[in-house]
């Protein structure tokens, strides 16, 4: 049985994927910043073990780390992010460009136990510069910054043997999407795992959309 790791899933896009693993017959490792009153998190099932985490958390990032033990992760997941509204720049950064980062850093021994190896960190086209002088804002600059970091480390994360990318999830109808959204969160996660589970070394170190396209940086 694979085993998939999703950092970030108490609602939206993480708790989309959580069930398309869980119904797939994956063994899922699902985070939430507590466990008490999980939510629909709670009702997943299939094969579901719960963790809190707040990610920006030091000591909570190595108490997850800690309780997977020898435990090998296919497929890591990092979706926990923020839109950042009434915070601040740095707070935002924190947790959308660095957790991510940190994250996966420390799980890298579970990732590299594993046979599939596997790594996205969800971005956002927001993020995208694509030669533009003109502002991201706030949560477009900490995704971009997200992708700077991920560019920078790809090749090494590459000679540890590991497959990594960052994926853009759609613009998805939840709480941070709005109504208005054109996809849902069924359709988001079902394209997120469809993107993994094509993953290879000829995909690695890009930046992919949820529906299998390349994103400009």
């Amino acid at each position: 049985m694979p085993t998939v790791a999703v950092i970030g899933a108490s609602r939206g896009i993480g708790l989309g994927l959580v069930k398309r693993y869980a119904d797939e017959g994956w063994r899922v490792h699902a985070t939430t910043r507590t466990q008490e009153g999980p939510g629909a998190l709670g009702a997943v099932t299939g094969d579901v073990c719960l963790h809190g985490l707040e990610v920006t958390d030091a000591a909570q990032q190595r108490a997850f780390r800690d309780a997977l033990g020898d435990e090998a992760i296919d497929v890591l997941i990092h979706n926990a992010g923020v839109q950042g509204d009434g915070m601040s720049a740095a707070a935002v950064h924190r947790v959308n460009a660095e957790a991510p980062i940190e994250m996966t850093e420390l799980l890298m021994g579970a990732v590299t136990r594993s046979e599939q190896r596997k790594i996205a960190l969800i971005t956002s086209q927001l993020g995208a510069r694509r030669g533009s002088r003109r502002s991201l804002g706030t949560y477009g600059e900490s995704k971009a910054a997200l992708n700077d970091r991920f560019r920078a480390l790809e090749g090494r994360w590459r000679e540890q043997g590991c497959l990594a990318v960052v994926i853009h999830p759609g613009w998805v109808r939840t709480d941070m999407g709005g109504p208005r959204a054109t996809i849902s969160v069924e359709e988001s996660a079902r394209g997120i795992y469809e993107v993994m589970a094509s993953l290879d070394d000829s995909r690695h170190g890009r930046f992919w959309t949820w529906d299998g396209r390349e994103h400009p940086w």
